[in-house]
């Protein structure tokens, strides 16, 4: 029996409710001894059942198949396949690029004589906004209401392009602001598990699938549902029918044991998972949870930990369907008829996991015992940087003297500060920011409702929080507010400062707002050492306030107690907290709840209605959302002086043939860097300085400093952002090692300017540009700008010792070409400090797949030459086809015009 006819045969019915579904049968390729199904990783089952469902479309072919089927513990091969999501999610960061962009190449097709309105998004596309709300004013019941109204003064532009965008495009839905962040949205609304699709006029039922342009898409596979993060610009080529193309992955099997133990909480498992997976090495990698501790996580427990899964460094962090599946879809209000099917399909295609399953075979195996998990938090930096909550104190004192040992404090002693009113004394290690936010952690009610157990037993010991202390709770979703009001629970946050202050990922993405005035100016002037703690999954350097240095991620219990300690120099296990209304110590355990009372808690608060009352409609929006007017028109009208919205330049200009790829010859170092440049360092999100290029540029045309916004805000504006690419405060250029900040080495005058600056210089002499990097270069959010930033600098390459996964691709989607140090080389094995002339040699004629080409490095001092071999990270046959076309969009746009043609 041929391939073919396997496939066919594979095409079978079932029957539910009495309505007809037609599947592909995964258990026919089992048959024919294809595919051993249930030694597979339940995630390659369901890439294998998107491969056979779309082997009849012209894109996938039967060695995809069959490379695919047999995947084996040790994959090795570089095996490309390409998958075709179910569907694609988009939050307004992100978001407003990808539709600027699909608007320009609508105006390119225009230009070219083709009809603009047949782009459309070939796949269902939902955009939820949650990126835009800023923390402006925090700890009154104003709150929300003052933020939301600040939140459209500042981004009406870019949701009137939204709303036009609904309107323009087919398949394109938008969840208006205030409703909640993209992936607890997803989670608890959007996310099926099993699509249904009409067909030729038959009803198909399939696995839920997608990709997104936050990396925190990752959250789904808590519920079961195959999706990951990618840039916006790959995302971008799939909304308009390119297959997302990529290695047969390695997947790396995560064995849970035991449960929880007392004073435990999720958080503190994927903090702990976190540093676990990190230092193992899964960059790249499908991990996939499984074991007997999997039947004591609720499922918003695996959520958390899927949520993570950038931070950990893989593509994924997958929990297979199970009985708690069905049983979260039946408690968040999914229709019946959902959950049978979701039941009934799963075991039919052996995608359902029992206790009693066969075990499948992993790449490799790690095991991870809950019962060994306790209280940690991770920072001041880094998500996997995890300290166990006894050595919280040590460790901040050495991260204190480590900074000290390089900047003296130009004044000693505490200082006396006036907070509405209340006096309060910061020193070096003070809590600035204490945020219950991020979709992590305001996705888990028994976090959430821990930590209202805690704010009221520290109310009832008479403790509050001191007045510099800048709080602040941003739920997941409405329904988190409703279960902490029907619990009692939220006026004892309230009581200590956490009002709800929007619905959005806030202080997570940098959008923290400004410190109260006179702590800003007490940092300022006596150089204090600012901490923040946060329920968030990112801590980055400069990304949570350009004030403070020091960020912990933590659970929102410890959040809490934080906000309450009001400085990190202090040991919770040992040292009171606070002193009562009695002047009586209080200690953490004192306060923190027992599981047996999160659970009482979570019982009486928690049921299907609150979803189906507050997700009833969810379309619809807020009033200033309703009354916003968007033009009815195929083409975007382009406004020459918006600083907001501006028609990119990657489609003006347009040549119809692809530029190739040619060799680099005499190009300079832009920026030579160490380890860990993330994407945050990259293209910034938060505040945008006033004396930096990208505030220069806002003032020059007319915009205020306080109506800057944030960087993320204006990614619809090229010109602002490319301006702010590599513009962090806290990023450390080798070339300026005496400056912290978007600095380089002008060489031709051997003069010290913006790298904004200096690129432009550079572009005016036709000279071309590279980045050097150390490891894991690119860490962090899915940031197109990043990538689109890097490009429109004039980088033809970036030449790291490791890259993570989601920038990688992105750098490939705009035409830089991702370079990697052999193993055990890097910028100093080869004495390369800067001033050097590089050349790369070998990217002409017939490239491949991770081909090795010749680096010549030119000193000018010296006068001497020095060659090495460096891998181009072109992964897959159809990356060298993006870069030759000077991108993936500049690809899809010439397929468009040519089939017109």
């Amino acid at each position: 029996m041929s391939f073919h006819d396997i496939v066919q045969q594979s095409k079978k019915t079932f029957v539910l409710a009495g309505k007809t579904y037609f599947y592909y049968d995964l258990n026919e390729l089992d048959k024919a001894g294809i595919a051993k199904l249930d030694r597979l990783p339940y995630s390659i089952r369901i890439l294998l059942e998107n491969m056979v469902r779309t082997y009849d479309q012209g894109i996938v072919e039967e060695d995809h198949v069959l490379a695919l089927a047999r995947w084996e513990t040790q994959q090795k091969d570089l095996h490309e396949i390409p998958f075709m999501p179910s569907r694609v999610i988009l939050q307004d960061f992100t978001g407003v690029p990808a539709v600027v962009d699909l608007a320009a190449i609508r105006s390119a097709v225009a230009r070219a004589g083709g009809d603009p309105g047949k782009i459309h998004p070939l796949l269902p596309v939902d955009l939820v906004i949650d990126h835009s709300v800023q923390v402006d004013v925090f700890g009154t019941a104003e709150a929300f209401e003052e933020n939301v109204k600040r939140e459209f003064q500042r981004n009406g532009e870019r949701y009137v392009l939204l709303k036009w965008a609904q309107k323009a495009f087919q398949n394109f839905r938008v969840v208006p602001p205030g409703t909640g962040i993209v992936h607890q949205v997803n989670l608890e609304f959007l996310a099926k598990v099993v699509q249904t699709r009409e067909k030729e006029g038959l009803e198909f039922a399939f696995p839920d699938t997608l990709i997104g342009t936050d990396s925190h898409t990752t959250m789904i596979n808590g519920l079961g549902v195959l999706g990951w993060g990618v840039g916006g610009i790959e995302a971008e080529a799939v909304i308009l029918g390119q297959p997302y193309f990529m290695p047969i992955p390695e997947v790396i099997g995560v064995r849970l044991i035991g449960t929880l133990p007392e004073g435990a909480t999720a958080t503190d498992l994927v903090l702990t998972i976190t540093h676990i997976l990190r230092k193992y090495g899964v960059v790249g990698r499908f991990v996939e949870y499984f074991g007997p501790g999997l039947d004591t996580l609720a499922l918003p427990d695996r959520a958390t930990v899927a949520n993570m899964s950038p931070e950990y460094g893989a593509t994924m962090g997958f929990f297979p369907v199970d009985e708690e599946t069905l049983r979260y879809l039946t408690n968040t209000n999914r229709p019946k008829e959902l959950v049978q099917l979701v039941d009934q399909y799963c075991r039919l295609q052996r995608l359902f996991r029992s206790s009693d399953a066969p075990e499948p075979d992993y790449t490799d195996v790690i095991e991870i015992n809950l019962g060994e998990i306790e209280p940690v938090l991770a920072g001041p930096r880094n998500p996997e940087e995890k300290i166990p909550l006894r050595n919280i104190k040590e460790r901040y004192e050495e991260e204190k003297n480590i900074y000290r040992q390089t900047k003296p404090r130009n004044s000693q002693g505490p200082v006396k500060v006036s907070v509405h009113g209340k006096t309060s004394t910061i020193d070096d290690g003070f809590v600035a920011i204490a945020a219950i936010t991020s979709c992590t952690n305001t996705s888990n009610p028994s976090v959430m409702i821990g930590a209202g157990l805690l704010a009221k037993k520290a109310v009832e010991h008479g403790l509050s929080v001191p007045a510099h202390v800048k709080t602040s709770l941003a739920p997941g979703s409405r329904v988190v507010t409703e279960y902490l009001e029907s619990s009692g629970l939220l006026p004892y946050l309230e009581k200590i400062g956490f009002y709800v202050v929007g619905y959005g990922c806030t202080t997570c993405i940098g959008n923290s707002g400004p410190l109260p005035e006179p702590v800003a100016e007490a940092v300022k002037k006596h150089d204090l050492i600012a901490c923040a703690v946060l329920s968030g999954n990112r801590n980055f350097e400069g990304r949570v306030h350009p004030l403070v240095r020091f960020n912990f991620l933590g659970s929102p219990l410890l959040v809490v107690a934080y906000a309450l300690a009001g400085r990190f120099d202090v040991d919770l296990f040992h040292d009171p907290i606070g002193y009562g209304s009695e002047g009586k110590p209080v200690y953490l355990r004192d306060i923190w709840p027992a599981q047996e009372e999160v659970q009482k808690a979570l019982h009486s608060a928690l049921s299907p209605e609150l979803f189906e009352q507050k997700y009833g409609d969810v379309f619809r929006g807020p009033e200033p959302w309703q009354h916003l007017r968007a033009p009815e028109s195929v083409l975007y009208d382009w406004d020459p002086h918006s600083t907001y919205i501006q028609e990119p330049p990657f489609f003006k200009d347009f040549p119809l043939t692809p530029p190739g790829i040619s060799n680099i010859v005499n190009a300079r170092i832009l920026a030579l860097f160490g380890d860990r440049i993330t994407t945050d360092h990259i293209s910034p999100a938060g505040a945008i300085p006033v004396d930096s290029p990208a505030g220069k540029y806002l003032v020059d045309h007319g915009v205020k400093p306080f109506e800057f916004n944030s960087f993320g805000s204006r990614r619809g504006n090229h010109e602002v952002m490319m301006r702010g690419t590599f513009g962090n405060i806290r990023i450390r250029n080798k070339l300026t090692p005496d400056r912290e900040g978007g600095w380089t080495i002008y060489w031709p005058e051997k003069r010290v300017m913006t790298i904004y600056d200096a690129a432009m210089n550079y572009m005016k002499q036709g000279t071309p540009l590279v980045v050097i990097a150390g490891k894991q270069y690119g860490t962090g959010s899915s940031r197109d700008w990043a990538a689109k930033g890097t490009a429109l600098l004039g980088v033809r390459a970036v030449l790291a010792e490791s890259f993570e996964r989601i920038h990688r691709s992105n750098l490939v989607g705009m035409g830089v070409l991702p370079l990697q140090f052999l193993p055990g080389e890097s910028s100093e094995s080869h004495g390369i400090r800067g001033h050097e002339i590089i050349s790369i040699h070998g990217l002409e004629g017939e490239l491949q797949p991770r081909q090795r080409v010749k680096v010549k490095v030119f000193d000018p001092e010296t006068d001497t030459t020095k060659e090495f071999e460096v891998l181009c990270r072109l992964d897959t046959h159809v990356e060298i086809e993006y870069v030759k076309h000077g991108g993936i969009l500049q690809y899809v746009l010439r397929k468009f015009l040519h089939d017109k043609d």
